[in-house]
């Protein structure tokens, strides 16, 4: 059971920690956790040794390219953000890391319709693991759907995935993946076969996840009296 999309209080729109976040996962019985920050890893590597017994934290990165957003899996080092999209995947390869296509037809996130994005998504297309055919946290619109599809089309692997950035959406989807998840090749192997479970995080939740961090900065700052 591996979540390959989850974000910490690393992230700027989380305010999970992510001690938090790794137990929470073990309690609902992932097995895996890809922890993918966005533009950054430190959240990742600072778990990664303490996690509970039974859960592996893959160190990821939610990476921001010029057209839409990549997860870095299995990687050591941040990749740059704002890179074009297939050098963005070569650095992250390079690594010896897995790359995957985050929510592509998300309407209110970077990638489809965005100038220059069926372009950019030509010279990426040979350089993706897998593509993420269910992310939770896109409840409006076909983007699911339509991710699918570009899936099918290219013979790419599935993920379902929680893109959590509250305790409450950590594990709400995963993909039941097979076999040893120790290497982006490992991981390769399982997606081949590996099995979704999907479900929709809350909506609220995700609306609501912004204004808190917006408020925890204003308090940071002085500017907003604590509750």
């Amino acid at each position: 059971m591996a979540d390959l999309h989850c974000h910490t209080s690393a992230s700027f729109d989380s305010l999970s920690k992510a001690a938090d976040v790794v137990r929470v996962a073990a309690e609902r019985g992932l097995t895996h956790l890809a922890i993918t920050d966005h533009d950054r890893i430190d959240g990742a590597l600072g778990v990664r040794d303490a996690a509970p017994a039974g859960l592996t934290v893959i160190i990821g990165q939610e990476v921001r390219t010029s057209a839409g957003d990549l997860i870095a899996l299995f990687v050591e080092q941040p990749v740059p953000p704002g890179l074009a999209p297939a050098e963005a995947a070569r650095r992250i390869r390079d690594q010896g890391g897995a790359v995957g296509l985050a929510h592509p037809y998300d309407r209110f996130r970077a990638g489809a319709g965005r100038p220059g994005w069926e372009d950019e998504l030509e010279l990426l297309l040979p350089l993706l693991d897998y593509v993420e055919t269910w992310n939770a946290r896109l409840m409006i619109g076909d983007g699911n759907r339509r991710a699918a599809q570009l899936a099918l089309a290219h013979a790419l692997p599935g993920v379902a995935v929680s893109d959590a950035h509250t305790l409450l959406e950590v594990g709400v989807s995963y993909t039941i993946l097979d076999g040893p998840l120790d290497s982006a090749t490992e991981l390769r192997a399982a997606l081949a076969t590996g099995r979704l479970v999907t479900s929709h995080g809350s909506r609220l939740v995700r609306l609501a996840t912004p204004l808190a961090k917006v408020i925890q900065r204003l308090r940071g700052n002085g500017r907003v009296a604590p509750a």
